[in-house]
């Protein structure tokens, strides 16, 4: 069994990227629809910004940046891709659209905090947690905008109610990296 989990089938490294790069969609994706409402706020909880972090962390700023543009494009295009099957432009102008873009951004900050590989679980943690800030910035601030409240009341509504949660997914994130990032850094690069 473990011979056969260690042969490589593929050996174009193009052709690996393209599949990680679709996996990473699928998965942002599909984890839309890991949702949990809040009562407090239009933001749903859910598993993306996990996928998102990983994504950026594994793959690299560009890789990772382009995986979430990628991901954007197929909910515009009107594919069911957004939490709560939402989908088109017009879902971008909605409450949640910030962290759409947000999961851009926080892709690209951590493949760049990425660029050198780390093993230090603590200082993974930190940069996945930044990235993670990021995205969380730019719901908030889209919040403001697209809610007409003031700042203090978006951070209340869109940043404060995540920490917690996105801490967990950062660590587990952080986890997951570690334990494969060497080997997912030799398939891909």
């Amino acid at each position: 069994m473990e011979t056969i989990i260690k042969r490589e089938l593929i050996y174009d490294k193009k052709i690996c990227r393209m599949l990680s790069v679709g996996a990473f969609i699928s998965f942002t994706a599909l984890s839309a629809f890991i949702r949990i409402p809040l009562p407090f706020t239009p933001v749903p909880l859910t598993l993306q910004t996990f996928f998102v972090l990983l994504s950026g962390a594994l793959l690299g700023r560009k890789l990772g940046g382009f995986t979430q543009i990628s991901y954007m494009l197929l909910g515009l295009t009107g594919l069911s891709v957004f939490t709560g099957t939402g989908t088109g432009a017009l879902y971008l102008f909605g409450p949640t659209g910030g962290y759409i873009i947000g999961f851009i951004l926080a892709a690209f900050v951590a493949g760049s905090l990425f660029e050198k590989q780390e093993k230090n679980r603590i200082s993974v943690f930190l940069k996945l947690l930044s990235a993670d800030f990021v995205l969380l910035a730019c719901g908030t601030l889209w919040l403001k905008i697209s809610l007409s409240i003031p700042l203090s009341r978006a951070f209340l509504i869109g940043f404060l109610p995540f920490i917690f949660g996105d801490a967990l997914k950062a660590a587990l994130a952080a986890t997951i990296y570690n334990a494969i990032h060497s080997r997912i850094k030799a398939v891909l690069y």
